[in-house]
């Protein structure tokens, strides 16, 4: 029952990252490793410190 939590709540965090990561010019498929939580803060992490370089912030 507890993997089967854990498959639904991985495709919860990984289908979004999956469509959001193209936008930020990374491969969707760096969203697979978003199972590892601390892959998820790094993730969350290069994501935002490129959005200020799509908005075209100081750089």
């Amino acid at each position: 029952m507890e993997f089967l939590v854990f498959i639904v709540m991985a495709a919860l965090v990984i289908l979004p990252l999956f469509r959001l990561l193209p936008a930020f010019g990374i491969n969707p498929y760096w969203a697979l490793v978003a199972v590892f939580p601390l892959a998820i803060v790094v993730l969350l992490w290069v994501m935002a410190g490129r959005l200020d370089h799509l908005r075209g912030g100081a750089s």
